[in-house]
């Protein structure tokens, strides 16, 4: 008589010869993590990607620097890019962050409304998207936005621009790129200081896009068409190099010239007494700060910080400009 196993001993040996196919990693959708179709949970990510404008600024280039020294002293793989301002390169970056499953991404972006959908289509992959410098125009898709404290910076700068004009004289404004929001918020910060001075005048003001050589190329324009200008305050340090040397080639070098940054070169040029003064952005801290949020937050899957977070500017005139480095002043 042969003898026939019972159903219970065939489910036995069908369970045991999963779980031997199972340890042996015989199934297809236990391959492995970095394979972009593996329908299994991947291992946790350990990539920041950082992106960031060129830097060929030097303040995006200490941005660039402190996030990948920071993400990289804690135990992270990092990808750093540029997006060049431009949102449609930026989006693409972004698709490059996903497509890799990155733990977070670390951000200074391209545009106040245009970076949005980017860091939604993030956030819904499950990337947690870390901004600094600037901010966007929503609340809820980034898990945070570290940004200097503009308003009370610009206040700084107005501050020490009209003291340097003695109150009084013509002067003109560059300001930054229409889209970014740190544009508007300086600019709205110098003139709650400077509207105050009824004997100061502005007979200019024209956007120069953050750039050197366009701040210099209309700075020359102003100087012809206003020779008595006396002050020149501009909405960042990259500006004020450009209005100082369209100052430097004219026939009054005496003009006043204001920034905003705390730029190596700027700082240089102060200890030089060239440009008289900046207002120094802490990019390194800030980027650090960034980071170290988002390793916290990679571990316990929640923040531990509000979103929006606003850290103080300093002032630099000859009086510490000594004492700046990598965009910190000692001791502050």
């Amino acid at each position: 008589m042969r003898y026939l196993p019972s159903r219970r001993a065939f489910l036995a040996v069908g369970a045991a010869s999963v779980l031997a196919l199972s340890a042996c990693g015989g199934s297809d959708d236990s391959s492995s993590s970095s394979s972009s179709g593996s329908s299994a949970a991947p291992a946790a990510s350990k990539l920041i990607v950082i992106i960031t404008p060129s830097p060929d600024n030097v303040f995006f280039k200490a941005e660039q620097e402190a996030a990948d020294a920071q993400a990289k002293k804690l135990g992270y793989e990092t990808l750093v890019l540029s997006h060049d301002d431009d949102p449609t390169k930026q989006s693409q970056q972004f698709d490059t962050a996903i497509s890799r499953k990155a733990a977070a991404i670390i951000l200074d972006n391209a545009g106040a409304d245009a970076s949005v959908t980017a860091i939604q289509r993030a956030k819904d992959a499950q990337i947690p998207t870390f901004l600094i410098d600037r901010e966007i125009n929503k609340t809820g898709v980034a898990v945070a936005q570290i940004v200097s404290n503009n308003a009370q910076g610009a206040g700084l700068g107005g501050q020490e621009f009209a003291k340097l004009m003695g109150g009084k004289g013509e002067y003109a404004e560059l300001t930054g790129k229409p889209t970014d929001t740190n544009a508007g918020v300086r600019s709205k910060g110098y003139h709650g200081v400077l509207d105050q001075y009824p004997d100061l005048k502005m007979v200019a003001q024209q956007s120069a896009n953050w750039d050197q050589a366009e701040a210099l190329q209309k700075t020359q324009t102003i100087l012809q068409a206003h020779p008595n200008i006396k002050g020149i305050i501009a909405g960042n340090d990259t500006m004020a190099l450009g209005a100082y040397a369209a100052v430097q080639a004219s026939n009054k070098k005496d003009i006043i010239v204001t920034g905003f940054d705390g730029s190596p070169d700027v700082v240089s040029s102060i200890l030089k007494k060239g440009i008289k003064a900046t207002v120094l952005q802490p990019a390194s801290k800030i980027a650090e700060m960034a980071v170290d949020q988002a390793d916290a937050y990679i571990k316990n899957g929640k923040a531990d910080q509000p979103e929006k977070q606003s850290i103080d500017c300093v002032l630099v005139n000859p009086d510490n400009a000594g004492t700046v480095k990598n965009f910190a002043v000692a001791g502050s």
